[in-house]
């Protein structure tokens, strides 16, 4: 079965190449020789084509840049051609080439290996500066115009700049001024004019606002939400007669039997071979678990198999009528509550699995000798406070007390009445009385008749058929944490593995690895372990990324858009539900920080004040937390996580603290106060 397996990192470092493509800059000389007439001298220029590159590397960093950029977008390193050139006077010379013809701009010629730099310049006559300029010079040390005593025509023609208003300059002001001047022309001093020496001044006075020093460059800052547009890609409508996707999350207490239940309706619905089964079913004889079969479908690691439990959360795929179902067959022992969190808060919907034999039930619900909270409690609790709001309760092993109504009915009214208290709706709630091992009531109505004599409703595949989708949200920036770091079947390289929360992705699409902060660029996309090219939210895909080591991608890590950064941070204000605990919260407690794929080790911080049920301070600052209180507090974490407000954010706004084995409290990301460096 396809399943999460984190590989080392032995995949190949060898990356495509970018296609090259058109320079969408380059102007139309015809266009701009209409709108702008041109006084011709005595000796015209000849017009040349102008070739230019794809991109430029740069020093710093190696990311690879526009042609047309002055400095580098990642690191706003300047262009080191343009520093050089910029320091040997070729920008005092172009202004001087400039003065030397007054209100003439002209066609040039320059070699196919010159570089178009953008930068300002002012108009000859210095009436209006004009708002765009494009200046094209050689490469370092192989081009020099002509002195300002020179003619143009006797210096080999060499290029004049041309004013041109079809190249805006939109990143110079976010440049610092740092007082840059260039450098004289120490040759032909004897010919140049008052007004030339005007113009020098104005372009000098223009250029000092770049800011050469490399180490106070200004980023770009993050753009605000409100300001993101989605392509029209994103938006389009999923291809004909494909199947939506459900994230569906199998949770309940330890030896309910969900391994069981998910590899016997595997098997039912042919995603598990004969040839599989048959080896798993030997295997099991073997060791003396003979009804294990259908959970070692699941169950494939030696240790889960020796131990009989899940440890880990199980990924499969099957099919139904409506959607294309990703089972996510959880752990239910106590000691793996951590692993069901990470891998369970992908869920759209959930089956919570019920063991209806005698004891096992109770065990479930009030735990081990009755004192204290059962997993059956903590997974409700907890696919709840996922955002979950659809249940389907399996109650499983009806044919260990004869398909007796009495007691699916007991189980109903006892495990209701919990369901009702952590805000499950009646009518979100799908009751299915069945037997995973007996095959009674899975895809199909049932057979014995001691089940149909009082059930008539859904069998679970039609209860799954019955489920609604919750929205996708494509419209908002790229937000994929990532679950888990897998070997890709088609490349065989690490793939960073999850469901996309919001946005969409495809083959090409550049993203922001957290918590790096490297950009890469999306390589291939797998769904169901088949290649696609756009995958959007609500998806469960692994991307293979290029530009971008793969040790850079870790579980709880997140891939966003580059404009729209998710942030990192260990300082966090939270709003929290006290659950039902035996030791109370205090300052200073040390708990288990959960939030989507990651844990951290923290402490509170500060009890800001409990809250009422309108979420408003009833009291400040007081001195403990006991059950069922809702508080607003303040956690430090040892090391920082991405994370979002939740009103940003659900999927990594959504926080869950942990202590000696059991989950203490629940509750969504307030604020975000910062990084603590202490």
């Amino acid at each position: 079965m396809p399943r999460k397996v984190v590989s080392g990192p032995d995949y190949d470092d060898e990356y495509d190449d970018y296609d090259e493509y058109d320079d969408d800059d380059e102007y139309d000389e015809n266009e701009y020789a209409n709108n702008h007439p041109v006084k011709m001298g005595k000796e015209s220029l000849k017009k040349s084509s102008i070739t230019v590159p794809v991109h430029w590397t740069c020093s710093m960093c190696t990311f690879s840049n526009h042609e047309s950029m002055v400095y580098c977008e990642m690191c706003g390193v300047f262009r080191e051609t343009f520093v050089k050139s910029a320091k040997d006077g070729l920008l005092k010379d172009a202004a001087v080439a400039v003065s030397s013809e007054p209100r003439t701009s002209a066609a040039s010629k320059i070699d196919s290996a010159k570089t178009p730099v953008k930068t300002r310049a002012a108009d000859s006559d210095s009436d209006s500066a004009r708002k765009h300029a494009s200046m094209s010079y050689d490469k370092a040390n192989s081009m020099r115009l002509p002195s300002a005593g020179s003619s143009l025509g006797a210096e080999k023609k060499k290029k004049t700049p041309v004013l041109s208003d079809a190249v805006p300059v939109e990143r110079i002001p976010l440049l610092a001024s740092d007082g840059f001047q260039p450098k004289g022309n120490q040759s032909g001093g004897a010919s140049s004019s008052s007004q030339s020496d005007s113009v020098i001044q104005k372009l000098s006075s223009d250029i000092g606002q770049l800011n050469v020093d490399k180490n106070n460059v200004n980023v770009t800052k993050p753009c605000l939400p409100e300001e993101y547009k989605p392509e029209k890609w994103m938006l389009a409508d999923p291809e004909s007669g494909a199947l939506s996707q459900l994230n569906l999350a199998i949770v309940g207490h330890v030896d309910s039997g969900k391994s069981t239940l998910s590899g016997r309706l595997l098997h039912l619905l042919g995603r598990i071979s004969k040839k599989d089964m048959h080896k798993n079913e030997k295997e099991s004889k073997e060791k003396g678990k003979g009804s294990f079969a259908f959970a070692w479908a699941m169950d494939e690691s030696s240790e889960e198999r020796e131990r009989g439990v899940t440890m880990t959360v199980a990924v499969a795929y099957l099919e139904t009528k409506k959607f294309r179902v990703v089972l996510l067959d959880s752990p239910g022992h106590k000691d793996f509550v951590p692993n069901m969190i990470s891998g369970a808060t992908q869920a759209d919907a959930a089956i919570l699995v019920i063991d209806a034999s005698t004891g096992s039930f109770e065990a479930g619900m009030d735990g081990e000798g009755g004192k204290g909270v059962g997993q059956t409690k903590e997974h409700a609790q907890l696919v709840r406070s996922f955002g979950v709001e659809q249940l389907v309760i399996a109650v499983n092993k009806m044919d260990a007390v004869a398909y007796a109504k009495e007691r699916f009915d007991f189980i109903k009214l006892q495990l209701g009445s919990f369901l009702r208290s952590c805000n499950f709706k009646d009518s979100a709630i799908t009751w299915i009385p069945l037997s995973a091992v007996e095959n009674q009531n899975l895809i199909s109505a049932p057979s014995d008749a001691r089940l149909t004599s009082w059930y008539q409703g859904f069998c679970l595949l039609d209860a799954i058929d019955s489920l609604q989708l919750p929205s996708r949200d494509v419209s908002k920036p790229l937000i994929l944490p990532i679950c888990d770091v897998i070997k890709s079947q088609s490349t065989g390289q690490l793939a960073a593995y999850g469901k996309l929360e919001t946005g969409a992705i495809k083959n090409g699409s550049k993203v922001l690895v957290l918590p790096s902060g490297q950009e890469a660029t999306v390589k291939t996309i797998e769904r169901d372990s088949n290649s696609c090219t756009i995958a959007r939210a609500g998806d469960n895909v692994a991307i293979c990324l290029q530009g971008i080591d793969g040790n850079q991608l870790i579980p709880g890590g997140v891939l966003c858009h580059p404009g729209f950064p998710v942030a990192v941070a260990n300082h966090l204000e939270l709003k929290v539900l006290v659950l039902d605990i035996t030791t109370p919260i205090l300052f200073g407690s040390q708990v288990e920080f959960h939030i989507h794929h990651v844990k951290e080790a923290a402490r509170v911080t500060k009890i800001v004040a409990l809250l009422d049920r309108t979420g408003k301070p009833s009291k400040s600052a007081p001195r403990f937390l006991k059950s069922k209180q809702n508080a607003l507090i303040q956690v430090t974490l040892d090391g920082a996580v991405c994370v979002q407000e939740f009103s940003k954010s659900r999927a990594l706004g959504r926080a869950y603290l942990r202590s000696s084995g059991r989950t203490i409290a629940v509750g969504v990301v307030n604020r975000i106060i910062g990084q603590d460096q202490n």
